[in-house]
């Protein structure tokens, strides 16, 4: 059996992970047991909600434990199966770690790729993990109507450019909230936007008013901190508010306080509700049977920024957090053949 390279979580970050919490290992594969299925990976997904599982303060999900190789969803080629449901040769998607190879009974898996004339590293991506989110997230809490101002945070970024997409889709004046000229431009020149605002630039909350002169009535929010304080004194009545995320608060730990919502949402009749894709799972072939015609037909674009080698991994998620990524991060195993 080849040797088994892997990516360790070996102290805890307080906020933002950095390479230095993580070690390269070298570690020998187990020999197949009877419902099991040894997956070579072939790329490794870098998503805003890792920083999450390795911080120790309270989260959704137990935090990866020291020692352990980090927690991630991968797409790869099943190499030997002694699993019923899983035969070699199939491209499989799940949390299958970041490392070169993983032995598993089958449980992280969460589907097997089908879609064979689109590239596998969308499996990560537009058809993985960030489109199913923006598909639910934004269909089930958002609501759109045709006619209503979506305002979408990190709008450039893997999930947040699918929303607004699929908002322009639904029929909505779609206001994208980006940081930087580059990634402003992504919004509107590729991405189809009515309007993008790089945040870092000049008066946000003027710019949100010039933007969205009728106000906003769905506002996906990636990143909490000042620019949601912007975006909802700017609410319309019966508005949505769906949180995806926290991007913009550094730390959990002490917990982050600031401008408080509630009369917003009093005054406005408003909805403010927090989504995790996690109760979605059973219905993930529903999200990628919507999803891979509108990328088929490109009705529904990506970007893809793609980092060679394992070596890449460890410093990929504070490399999001810096925003020195333009598209979903992904990384690909090269020594793997598809």
């Amino acid at each position: 059996m080849p040797i088994n390279r892997q990516v360790v979580l070996t102290s805890r970050p307080h906020g933002i992970p950095q390479a230095e919490h993580f070690a390269i290992r070298d570690s020998a594969l187990p020999a197949l047991q009877p419902g099991e299925l040894l997956v070579r990976n072939l790329y490794l997904s870098v998503d805003p909600a890792m920083r999450g599982w390795v911080n120790a303060a309270a989260n959704y999900s137990d935090p990866v434990a020291l020692g352990e190789v980090m927690r991630s969803f991968a797409v790869g080629r099943v190499v030997e199966s002694r699993h019923p449901d899983y035969a070699a040769g199939m491209h499989v998607m799940g949390m299958l770690g970041w490392q070169d190879y993983a032995v598993t009974d089958g449980r992280p898996i969460r589907r097997i790729v089908r879609e064979t004339d689109l590239p596998l590293s969308l499996s990560l991506g537009v058809l993985g993990l960030n489109g199913i989110t923006a598909h639910f997230a934004l269909s089930t809490l958002g609501r759109p109507q045709p006619g209503e101002t979506l305002v979408v945070s990190t709008a450039a970024g893997a999930v947040g450019s699918i929303v607004g997409q699929l908002g322009r889709l639904a029929g909505c004046r779609v206001v994208g909230i980006a940081g930087g000229e580059e990634k402003r431009r992504i919004c509107l020149d590729e991405f189809g936007f009515d309007a993008a605002i790089d945040y870092r630039a000049g008066d946000l909350a003027q710019a949100l008013t010039q933007s969205c002169p009728d106000g906003v009535d769905v506002y996906f929010d990636n990143t909490a901190g000042r620019i949601s304080d912007a975006v909802l004194p700017r609410i319309n009545r019966h508005a949505r508010i769906v949180v995806c995320g926290t991007a913009a608060i550094a730390s959990w730990d002490p917990w982050p306080e600031g401008p408080r919502v509630e009369r917003h949402l009093l005054n406005k009749a408003a909805q403010m509700s927090g989504f995790l894709v996690w109760d979605y799972e059973h219905r993930y072939e529903e999200a990628v049977a919507r999803l891979a015609p509108l990328v088929r037909s490109g009705a529904l674009r990506y970007r893809e920024e793609i980092q060679e080698g394992l070596e890449s991994a460890p410093g990929a998620i504070a490399d999001l957090y810096a925003g020195r990524n333009l598209g979903k991060r992904l990384i690909r195993l090269t020594s793997n053949d598809e």
